[in-house]
């Protein structure tokens, strides 16, 4: 029986390259339902060679006019329409590839709905991480990680004891500036901080990956999902991308996944897990490899991956209100309003600010109102910059 699929954020990077597996392997997966933003035509140029049961649009404009077009799809539209995409009866997975804080309520509702969460949308885990989880026990759903760095641990914890786990090291490749000095970073343009050398990824995560916030996330999504403490996750720069994380025991082995710079390879592992199927990936050349460099990270060159931990030790709301600074300030960058270094200060000041309002064991009403709370200051400290 073929494995009922809904796709949310479907039009993205990682959303697109999902979708990509899923038609190579249609023997295996039907897809019942897309979500895309504002890329209205993927959706348009997938339902002219496929079908789908349903589908999501950003925009009442755009559901107005693609509902008539398509008549044997039923179209939804919003956030609202994201909820009823997770809530469709009968499906076996969510693929939650949407960015941004947008993804928590669909995270929740599709845990609720008793399905295996494929999740890339990092901002769930880091904004209201003990909500999804405990969540997810209750319903007994599974969360399979779709990031790369979490779908290798995910990978090399599997088979081995979890009292035996020592640590867990995350590595990084350093983003576009990783060879930068702090002056150099004054004067750089968002055209220079999308170049990632090694990975093809959306712009916000791409940005976030420059600043190394986008490695911060990842130490408190693991921390999410593997329950680990923070003073057991360590991140390593390792500039070549080969090596995608790896898990120590208390035996000093170490455990590594690697592979080529593919992101259908963990979007594939997550779709068929537990199984593992052919692919039309690279092959990984470990003859072909010059060298595998690794080296501690700069904390003083990269000080939102050391913020990143300062948060997650806080815990509580604390999260919520970093993710919504840094979303809103990655914003602005890219919409040019604020330079590259800027992001660091907002991300500093409204954290500052943020320990004025700080709750230990926030409800989902209360992460919503921080988030909502770092987007407003943002604003306020944008005026004094």
């Amino acid at each position: 029986m073929k494995k009922r699929i809904v796709v949310l954020g479907a039009s993205g990077s990682v959303g697109s390259q999902t979708v990509d597996v899923l038609i190579q392997h249609q023997d295996l997966f039907e897809v019942v339902a897309l979500a895309v933003g504002t890329r209205v035509y993927f959706l348009e140029d997938y339902l002219d060679k496929y079908s789908l049961e349903y589908a999501c649009v950003q925009y009442y404009e755009d559901y107005i006019r693609i509902k008539d077009k398509y008549p044997n799809t039923k179209f939804f539209y919003g956030d609202d329409g994201l909820i009823s995409l997770t809530s469709i009866h009968n499906i076996d997975m969510v693929c939650n590839c949407l960015q941004g804080f947008v993804g928590l309520l669909p995270t929740l509702n599709a845990i609720e709905n008793k399905c295996d969460i494929a999740i890339s949308n990092k901002e769930s885990l880091v904004a209201a991480g003990s909500i999804v989880m405990e969540k997810a026990r209750l319903y007994k759903a599974r969360l399979i990680p779709v990031d790369s760095e979490h779908s290798a641990i995910f990978q090399t914890l599997r088979g081995n004891i979890r009292k035996d786990l020592k640590k867990l090291i995350i590595t990084a490749s350093g983003g576009a500036f990783r060879n930068l000095n702090r002056n150099e970073l004054e004067n750089v343009t968002k055209e220079d901080a999308l170049k990632h050398p090694r990975w093809k990824m959306g712009n916000k995560i791409t940005i976030d990956s420059a600043t190394m916030m986008n490695k911060g996330f990842e130490v408190i999504e693991a921390h999410v999902l593997f329950d680990i403490p923070y003073e057991q996750i360590e991140v390593i720069m390792h500039p070549e991308s080969i090596v995608h994380s790896m898990t120590e025991y208390v035996d000093n082995t170490v455990i590594a996944q690697l592979g080529v710079t593919d992101m259908r390879l963990p979007i594939q592992y997550a779709l068929t897990y537990p199984r593992r199927i052919h692919n039309n990936s690279d092959v990984l050349s470990l003859t072909d490899l010059k060298s595998l460099t690794f080296k501690s990270p700069d904390f003083k060159r990269f000080p939102l991956l050391d913020l990143a931990y300062a948060v997650g030790y806080l815990g509580g709301n604390m999260p919520a209100i970093l993710n919504g600074a840094n979303e809103t300030a990655v914003e602005l960058f890219l919409e040019d309003k604020i330079s590259f270094l800027d992001i660091e200060k907002i991300n500093f000041e409204v954290v500052k600010s943020g320990k004025e309002i700080y709750l230990e064991n926030p409800t989902l009403e209360q992460i919503i109102e921080s988030n909502d709370w770092a987007v407003k200051k943002v604003k306020e400290v944008l005026s004094r910059l």
